[in-house]
């Protein structure tokens, strides 16, 4: 069943659409990840503009992202204070992203950075996730199936001022480290259209130090926050935002991250990061490829600001 986007300018099939809000739906409710970072690449496949897909894909993923934290709500697996240290910095970088990102639409050259952004850091990311994984799995098959208890070092973030105590995830460390980590996941909500979560879920465990049943609450209660935030300004300041779009998306977002709650609880963290980091590489390499084939066709009509 074919159906006409109004603001992306395209007709594209409902049932396709609300399949991929569902398999992203999925993947937020298992990974804690808002999800973009998969579905605005698998959009540019579909033929929707970068600039629509950035704008209306931060708006999904509120949605995905509210319907995996109320289950995680359920469960008490939500750090709020860590969540609102980490969306004060994230408003205050979407707010920037924002303005990168119409700067760039008013020169012509944003489809181009929104590529090359998820080419670098999908690359970047999906390897380290990829690798510090399989060490993980290999410790655990050393200590005989039993994941081995890992005492946490101290680093440079418990050196660091201005300290606060986070009872839910068993800290007390500075605040400076959390607020930068939300200003650079909000710089990415609203250049890439993405959740941050496949930034913030290792920062906070690997940089921050928070136990991993927590991380995932806490990072899609933020990412919320920050992609409401991030579309608002969006539609207000670009009109990009696909309301039709959105709303097919959305459907199947807020039912998949239902199932993807309940598969993530029945897996083990290290099985989840390897999956993760692989479907992070696969998306990588899928985009460096159409970023260094030449296009069939060498030039396209309505395309303001080039060469």
């Amino acid at each position: 069943m074919q159906i006409y986007l109004p603001i992306a300018e395209v007709s594209v099939n409902a049932f396709l659409l609300l399949g991929l809000g569902g398999l992203v739906g999925i993947l937020s409710g298992m990974f804690g990840v808002g999800g973009g970072f998969l579905m605005t690449p698998l959009l540019f496949f579909i033929g929707i503009p970068p600039a629509v897909a950035v704008a209306t894909e931060a708006n999904q993923i509120v949605a995905s992202s509210f319907s995996g934290v109320l289950a995680h709500f359920r469960r008490k697996t939500v750090d709020l204070k860590m969540g609102f240290v980490l969306l004060i910095g994230g408003l205050v970088g979407a707010a920037l992203g924002v303005i990168v990102f119409n700067y760039l639409k008013s020169v012509g050259q944003v489809d181009l950075l929104v590529r090359l952004c998820y080419v670098v850091f999908l690359g970047i990311i999906g390897g380290l996730m990829f690798i510090e994984s399989l060490r993980a799995i290999r410790k655990t098959h050393k200590a005989g199936g039993v994941t081995p208890v890992t005492r946490r070092q101290r680093n440079w973030v418990h050196a660091l001022p201005f300290k606060m105590r986070f009872r839910t995830s068993g800290l007390y460390i500075s605040a400076i480290p959390p607020l930068i980590v939300g200003v650079l996941v909000g710089i990415l909500a609203a250049i890439m259209g993405v959740g941050g979560g496949f930034i913030m879920v290792p920062a906070m465990i690997y940089i921050l130090g928070m136990p991993t049943k927590v991380v995932v609450g806490t990072s899609l209660f933020q990412i919320i926050f920050v992609t409401a935030f991030t579309t608002m300004l969006h539609a207000t300041t670009n009109f990009t935002v696909d309301i039709v779009l959105a709303v097919l998306l959305l459907v199947g977002g807020v039912i998949g991250a239902q199932i993807g709650t309940q598969i993530g609880l029945r897996m083990k963290a290290e099985q989840l990061r390897v999956l993760l980091a692989l479907m992070v590489l696969i998306v990588c390499g899928k985009l460096a490829t159409d970023l260094l084939l030449e296009p069939s066709e060498l030039y396209s009509l309505g395309v303001g600001g080039g060469h």
